[in-house]
């Protein structure tokens, strides 16, 4: 007889209390790391690694720059859980393969995660070595990891997205990054399948229809997070010009270099974001902010 698969909240559901029987106290705030990002979890203390092939049902990234590795421990006291990698899309996963990560660590009871990612710069802002501060995007995917017979577990079927990035973190970013003199801009960040780069007419569409930066992540865990009422703050290094606005050819490992030199600029945002999101995860522990809504 075949076997029947799991449900997508049972998988999610097994990773999550695997999860929890290697760690002790549930992490209060998650990151996940996009490309060439991976410098940023020597920023923990008493840290704890293990590979995402330990941890039923985790996808494991083949993309160079993508670790498949979780770590666990602190970071200025605050109990944080470090993604290094994601699965996409464009490797062949399943929209629910590619978002089980997050949604293992939502069902653990992390309510605070700062997704980032590398992104082509389309708007003139968009320089390589900036960092965007998502305001808002656009799933041009194809595909949602909601698509599916509704389980009510999730929650809500038809998830509001109009602030899907929450606002106190994004002004908390900003003020951060203006503090540190980073080069930071707040922007509309496009969604698309990939693994091929845009082409000159796309980009030039794209940036008609009012786009920042372009990608291929991130969007379907911002969707999959907001449907569990978690707050996303989402932060892409601009790691190059978007195609046709510049002479130089794109590159993966461009990519990873510039993800790389742009690293240590995102790891002095967080560290200085980290107190604010402590003190908002406290205060929704005390019953005086009011929950996420969904």
């Amino acid at each position: 007889m075949k076997e029947t698969r799991p449900s997508e909240y049972k998988r999610a559901k097994k990773a999550c209390e695997n999860l929890r029987s290697r760690w002790r106290t549930d992490p209060q705030l998650a990151i996940v790391l996009g490309s060439g990002l991976s410098e940023v979890t020597g920023y923990l203390t008493n840290r704890h690694a293990v590979p995402y092939r330990t941890i039923p049902y985790f996808p494991r990234p083949t993309v160079p720059g993508h670790a498949g590795t979780l770590h666990w421990g602190l970071w200025r006291g605050t109990r944080v859980v470090i993604l290094e990698g994601r699965a996409h899309l464009y490797e062949g996963y399943a929209p629910a393969d590619v978002v089980l990560p997050v949604r293992a660590l939502a069902l653990a009871g992390v309510q605070f995660f700062v997704l980032t990612c590398a992104a082509g710069g389309v708007s003139r802002q968009a320089s390589p070595g900036s960092l965007m501060i998502f305001s808002d995007h656009m799933n041009l995917q194809g595909t949602n990891p909601l698509v599916a017979l509704h389980d009510p577990r999730w929650k809500e079927r038809f998830v509001d997205l109009t602030q899907a990035y929450e606002p106190q973190l994004r002004r908390a970013a900003c003020k951060a990054a203006t503090e540190l003199g980073l080069k930071t801009f707040e922007g509309i960040y496009a969604a698309l399948l990939g693994p091929n780069y845009e082409t000159p007419a796309e980009i030039r569409a794209l940036k008609g229809l009012g786009a920042d930066a372009v990608g291929m992540s991130t969007v379907p865990e911002v969707i999959a997070l907001r449907e569990l009422g978690a707050s996303v703050l989402a932060i892409a290094t601009i790691t190059n010009r978007a195609a046709g606005l510049s002479k130089r050819p794109l590159s993966h490992a461009d990519v990873l270099a510039a993800g790389r030199a742009a690293s240590r600029d995102l790891a002095r945002l967080l560290d200085a974001i980290l107190p604010k999101v402590a003190n908002l995860s406290l205060r929704l522990a005390e019953g005086t902010e009011q929950q996420p809504a969904t």
